[in-house]
């Protein structure tokens, strides 16, 4: 009985002296590491973006409820149902807000966007960021990720690549873990 106690007692030892180099609690090899990449500010001229649809959707109400009046360069826009809108013929038109647009709340169903130099409210393809007295359409940073894509997402070719536009902000499609993801990438100048 002694010598099965000092036996055993002796492989626990040793298993401790020479096998605690390599034990790692939770170890796991199939990690994925996500790497950031910094990238130059690229614009695009407009004249090298093709579009897949030659026409776009022209979205347009006679009337808005709970509308909010913003005044952004001596032009009034109209906020309503979390949606942008500018004057004209006698119909409110839907339109991408302008950088610097303020409004007073977030709209509902906002996502947060963490990115390295900034954080971001993101909601149907507009980021904002949060400022004295509400928040203000900003523009992305290169790099910016988001796993959704707004609802009047375009399609696009530039030099031969595909890539997705919102309020000439081109998107490329990436996985991360396995999940669909959409990454910034550029923009396109008008």
């Amino acid at each position: 009985m002694k010598n099965l106690i000092k036996l055993s007692f002796l492989l626990v030892w040793m298993f401790f002296i020479t096998g605690n180099e390599h034990m790692y609690a939770q170890n796991s090899s199939n990690f994925k590491k996500t790497v950031i990449v910094k990238k130059n500010n690229q614009r695009v001229p407009s004249k090298t973006v093709i579009y897949k649809k030659p026409k776009r959707k022209v979205v347009a109400v006679r009337t808005l409820s709970n509308r909010t009046i913003i005044k952004h360069k001596g032009i009034n826009y109209y906020y309503s149902n979390n949606r942008f809108y500018t004057y004209s013929g006698g119909s409110y038109i839907v339109i991408a807000p302008k950088i610097g647009f303020r409004i007073k709340t977030l709209p509902v169903g906002y996502i947060k966007i963490k990115h390295p130099n900034r954080n971001y409210f993101w909601f149907n393809g507009i980021f904002y960021n949060n400022v004295d007295d509400g928040y203000e359409v900003v523009e992305p940073e290169i790099g910016t990720i988001i796993y959704e894509l707004p609802d009047e997402y375009e399609r696009v070719e530039v030099d031969g690549s595909s890539y997705y536009e919102f309020d000439n902000v081109l998107y490329e499609k990436i996985q991360i873990d396995g999940a669909r993801a959409y990454e910034v990438i550029g923009f396109i100048e008008q």
